[in-house]
């Protein structure tokens, strides 16, 4: 019998192997039976989403740095899961962003629809022949103001100012007529009128403060110099130089 055992009796080899599966065995059934289970009981790649708890994973147990945009499903990411106040200009693409609809009108805007009723100034600088056609300095609304270098009697030359309107009920005046009632019909009112000396080489001038007003809104105001000048008995010249404030 002792012989028999001698001669069965287990090798090194056997007995390190049998004790290395027992250990190995004997962790796997600690960590069940104990509910402990770590890394080295699993394998690569083989625990899946289902086999997480909702609402389990913690930021504690996220590497820093480790989550990548590929980490990440399209669109789920959503203006709550960022803090307030985080997203600069630099972490936005911005061949990708579209006008602000109130600001798409900005590109066809030739003024602001708030400085409607700011006035507009406008500067007069007309040099004329005698005998030109009048000549319009400004038009405002059914307001038109001219420019006139006439041939005056006895060969003067007249330099005046001309108001018009085509809409009824429009007004106008200067420091020597201060109300006038005009209407669409009514004949262009000159006034601020210079006229030259016809038998020497003269010039008159004087300042016209003038106004003109029609029932619509538009209406300017300003000061023009009006000077007439005769180079000669028979040829003269007209000046007109100032500024208007152009209103509605």
């Amino acid at each position: 019998m002792k012989s028999l055992l001698r001669r069965h009796r287990p090798s090194p080899a056997l007995i390190v192997a049998s004790l290395a599966l027992f250990v190995s065995l004997s962790g796997v059934s600690y960590g069940v039976a104990t509910g402990f289970i770590d890394s080295r009981e699993i394998k690569n790649n083989e625990v899946r989403s289902v086999d997480i708890r909702n609402n389990e994973i913690r930021t504690r147990d996220l590497r820093n740095n480790e989550v990548r945009g590929i980490d990440i499903r399209n669109s789920t990411v959503q203006g709550r899961d960022i803090a307030l106040n985080t997203v600069t200009g630099e972490d936005v693409k911005e061949d990708t962003l579209q006008k602000v609809p109130s600001a798409l009108l900005a590109d066809s805007a030739t003024k602001a629809d708030s400085a409607d009723a700011v006035s507009t100034q406008r500067v007069v600088d007309e040099t004329m022949t005698r005998g030109a056609p009048d000549k319009v300095l400004v038009t405002q609304g059914p307001l038109t103001l001219y420019a006139r270098c006439a041939n005056g009697s006895g060969g003067n030359t007249d330099a005046a100012l001309v108001l018009d309107t085509s809409e009824d009920n429009s007004a106008g005046g200067d420091q020597t007529s201060s109300n006038l009632d005009l209407d669409a019909t009514s004949t262009p009112y000159a006034f601020g009128l210079r006229s030259d000396s016809s038998t020497t080489a003269t010039r008159t001038a004087g300042v016209s403060v003038l106004w003109a007003n029609a029932q619509s809104g538009p209406a300017f105001t300003g000061e023009v110099l009006v000077q007439s000048e005769a180079s000669s008995p028979t040829a003269g010249t007209c000046r007109l130089h100032g500024v208007l404030f152009l209103q509605g």
